[in-house]
């Protein structure tokens, strides 16, 4: 055995007799191999190079070498890849600082941390970071690092809007400056903001919106703005690693054991509450769940019939009624289920019907260890924000009420590619539900309605309803984006010109 030197490169090569292999042969295997080697390092330095310099130049040599490689080169491991550059900060004279406080669960925050970064880029102001809701319903400590990367938030919108952390010192209580606290008007649009709020500045400097769910219009914005609204939404909110790195286990474990289904399934005690939806809930049941809605101020209605609400489709499914529409619709009966939701009202025993239907139900609690999810026990956002990453990740996600996490999550998966979600008509499901349990329609014929009532409730491109006057009524701008999901020259190819609901 000899070691020669070629270069940098070693070769370690055993000495053949000559008799067997002639000497000349050697010195041209010797050559060819020795070449081959440098050809290869030659190329792999190119192709760093220039993804180093120009990331687009070199793409189609990489994907080949990429076809053609059978294993990994070793050399490619010791390239790093360099970190994004930063994006230039935009230059404006700020006309203040914007404070919000954001109220309600994860997902209501969410949509409204993306109107409160538009608000702040056109009225010109500096937002301050915005404050998690603590006091609510679910009483979670957590504050907005705790959930989100901070600094990718921050960085990532540099060149839209200018964000601190905290406000300066000399603006703060502590220094005998007053500043304004106040909830803007919901569903407002521009006009209302530069008329009514930016004037404000000019006395105060520093504002605090203490409520900011739902203040910004769903239409009638102008294109950039609603695109910096999904901007924020889809790219600059992500979820802090240690979030992001159990999210991504959930959905691994789940791939590896075939397609699976996102069910939203909010039969939760608040939602019930909230709601004043008891259908079949015991008299003890309904009576808790209304002493409940009268302990929170916040929900203002009271005294609710329940079943008038169920028959208007304004309740939650419960999980005996999911399990017959699931069947309807033609999901078998292996299909692996992951619960996307908190704790089920009425626990194990209330989702007895749901499991004997579709045996392989899951929730993150069955997946994880104790030890993995002890971090986030007692931070309901942090949770849902792990229900959220399996929700956009799933082969089909179904929510059973259109809350809050259902409309973002169903527009998360129309951004990523029209994912399928199967959207419930819940008032025409409850009709035949209820004609199907009395024997007035027989199983093919529920079965038949229900796959009728679905058929363009898929998540298909659409354009959103537009209801004049009726702001609360009309589709939910974080649920369809219909502006961030096509160009402006095939919008009409992709979303069909004759989808556009105008309700008067």
């Amino acid at each position: 055995m000899e070691v020669r030197s070629e270069g940098s490169l070693q070769v370690r090569c055993d000495k053949i007799p000559a008799p067997v292999i002639p000497r000349t042969r050697l010195q041209v295997w010797f050559i060819r191999v020795c070449s081959s080697i440098l050809l290869w390092t030659c190329l792999v330095q190119l192709v760093a190079v220039g993804e180093l310099w120009h990331p687009r130049l070199l793409t189609g040599i990489s994907s080949h070498l990429s076809r053609i490689t059978p294993y990994p080169l070793h050399v490619e491991k010791a390239i790093l890849s360099p970190p994004p550059r930063p994006l230039p900060a935009r230059s404006y004279q700020s006309n203040g600082f914007l404070r919000v406080s954001c109220n309600g669960g994860l997902n209501q925050m969410r949509a409204a941390i993306c109107d409160m970064v538009t608000v702040a880029r056109f009225l010109n102001l500096t937002l301050v970071v915005p404050e998690l809701d603590k006091t609510s319903f679910w009483s979670d400590p957590s504050n907005f690092e705790d959930i989100f990367d901070v600094r990718h938030f921050i960085e990532s919108l540099r060149d839209e809007v200018r964000i601190v952390k905290r406000l300066p010192k000399r603006f703060s209580r502590k220094y005998g400056y007053k500043q304004l606290a106040m909830p803007p008007v919901s569903w407002s649009n521009e006009k209302y903001y530069s008329e009514q709020i930016l004037p404000l500045f000019s006395k105060y400097k520093v504002i605090q919106f203490n409520k900011t769910d739902a203040r910004l219009a769903n239409n009638g914005l102008p294109l950039d703005l609603q695109k910096l609204r999904c901007r924020v939404n889809f790219q600059a909110l992500k979820f802090t690693p240690q979030i992001e790195a159990l999210g991504h286990k959930l959905v691994h474990i789940l791939q590896e054991k075939g397609p699976f289904v996102a069910l939203h399934l909010r039969y939760e005690m608040d939602m019930l509450a909230f709601s004043g939806c008891t259908h079949g809930c015991t008299e003890e049941e309904a009576e808790e769940l209304k002493q409940m809605r009268y302990a929170y101020p916040w929900w203002r209605e009271k005294e609710i019939v329940s079943e008038e609400r169920r028959l208007q489709g304004l309740c939650p499914l419960t999980p005996e009624e999911v399990a017959l529409v699931m069947q309807a619709l033609g999901f078998d009966k292996g299909i692996q289920i992951y619960i996307a939701s908190g704790e089920i009202y009425g626990s194990e025993q209330r989702l007895a019907a749901l499991r004997a239907a579709f045996p392989k139900i899951v929730k993150k609690e069955m997946l994880l260890g104790p030890e993995e999810l002890q971090q986030f026990q007692n931070h309901s956002s942090q949770m849902a924000a792990l229900d959220f990453m399996v929700s956009i990740s799933s082969n089909i996600f179904i929510p059973t009420y259109d809350g809050n996490m259902a409309k973002l999550v169903e527009g998360h998966r129309r951004y990523l590619g029209f994912r399928k979600s199967i959207l419930l008509d819940r008032k025409a499901l409850v009709e035949l539900l209820d004609l199907h349990q009395n024997g007035t329609l027989s199983w093919s014929e529920f079965e038949v309605s229900v796959r009728r009532a679905h058929d363009k409730r898929m998540g298909q491109p659409t354009r959103r309803r537009v209801i004049p006057d009726k702001r609360k009524e009309e589709d939910y701008f974080y649920a369809n984006p219909q502006e961030c999901l096509c160009e402006r020259a095939n919008c009409d190819d992709l979303l069909g010109p004759s989808n556009l609901s105008t309700v008067r």
